[in-house]
């Protein structure tokens, strides 16, 4: 991009005040926010100290170490449109806008974070090594359930929250939860620097640029590129890629959703079948109850079988004595009766004597 004359640039400003109306590309499209940053070292400045509470007085140096040629076709390494800062030689800082929630943040983060982070030669002494920031903004509220405005994690003990190391830092600026904002955060101004990338219009951009020097520097620098074609032309690039990326993750959400419903009637089809098999475990229950009982009863009648069968017994041998009985009776009766003949006949016998 050709840098613009002094008288340009006045011809320019002075527009600025008479521009109305929508913004062609605001701050939240990740490359106008690049270039912004990239042309102008007092808006990254002023940012990064705000950012990192630091006075103006503690930034010696800001270097962008992966500088891009503003206009140009972007190359696929430069796809990706974080900025990687090198502040006053000892400190590396990863800026990235991001606008489109992919779900994956926490691990892009981090895997980002790491790579500015793994910095030694070999040779170099681990002591060597510089401190690492990450610092996320983004247009979408990375934990819903903990909403924060500006959020700052580092490794530490989770019993004793001793930090571990100041050095490995990731920061994280919800654009949308300015309201959040801490009294400390306000201190810094980090608020308006929200309200500032999220204007839309120009009345707001010329609003903020009298906040400070700052904002006035970036509402310019701003109106300068959005001046040049190029510049927009490749903002509406990232505007199409921003496009295809929500139609994309639309789709994943819409199947997201299918998937959990789906996944809600599995449990609830999941839910019937405990449930029926928790009555079917109670009927097998009482099936073993009833069988336990006739169980019982059978073993009941058995043992009133075996009694009656012992009975049974006893009456057929008091039968059998009886019948020997009779049978001996019988059998005394005869003699009997024969003795009584014999007796008659001895009568009989005498009386003729």
């Amino acid at each position: 991009m050709k840098e613009k004359t002094t008288e340009e640039k006045e011809m320019i400003f002075k527009s600025l005040e008479e521009a109305t109306g929508k913004i062609p590309y605001g701050l939240t499209n990740d490359y106008m926010f690049r270039a912004v940053l990239q042309k102008s070292e007092k808006v990254l400045r002023g940012l990064i100290g705000s950012l990192l509470h630091l006075s103006q007085e503690e930034i010696v140096s800001v270097v962008i170490m992966d500088p891009i040629i503003i206009g140009e076709v972007l190359s696929d390494k430069e796809f990706r449109l974080d900025i990687n800062v090198q502040l006053n030689t000892n400190k590396k800082i990863n800026l990235e806008m991001q606008v489109v929630n992919l779900g994956n943040w926490e691990n892009r983060s981090l895997s980002y974070l790491c790579r500015s982070f793994d910095q030694l030669n070999k040779g170099q002494a681990y002591n060597e090594v510089k401190a690492a920031i990450h610092i996320g903004i983004l247009d979408f509220t990375l934990f819903k359930d903990s909403p924060e405005f500006y959020a700052h994690y580092k490794m530490m003990n989770t019993k004793t929250h001793k930090i571990y190391s100041n050095n490995f830092q990731l920061n994280v600026l919800d654009l949308n939860h300015a309201e959040l904002a801490t009294e400390e955060d306000r201190q810094y101004n980090i608020d308006h620097w929200a309200k500032l990338f999220k204007s839309t219009t120009w009345e707001e951009i010329k609003e903020m640029a009298l906040q400070d020097e700052y904002f006035k520097e970036a509402s310019n620098t701003l109106f300068e590129l959005s001046a040049d074609e190029i510049v927009r032309k490749r903002c509406r690039d990232r505007e199409d890629y921003y496009a295809d990326m929500r139609g994309a993750q639309n789709i994943i959400d819409e199947q997201a959703s299918k998937i959990e419903q789906q996944k809600s009637v599995l449990e609830q089809q999941k839910s019937v079948l405990e449930q029926q098999k928790s009555v079917l475990e109670q009927q097998k229950s009482v099936l073993e109850q009833q069988k336990s009982v006739l169980e019982q009863q059978k073993n009941k009648i058995e043992q009133q079988e075996n009694k009656l069968e012992q009975q049974e017994n006893k009456l057929e041998q008091q039968e059998n004595k009886i019948d020997e009985l009779t049978t001996q009776l019988g059998k005394k009766d005869d003699e009997i009766e024969r003795m009584r003949k014999e007796l008659a006949d001895y009568r009989k016998s005498s009386e003729k004597i």
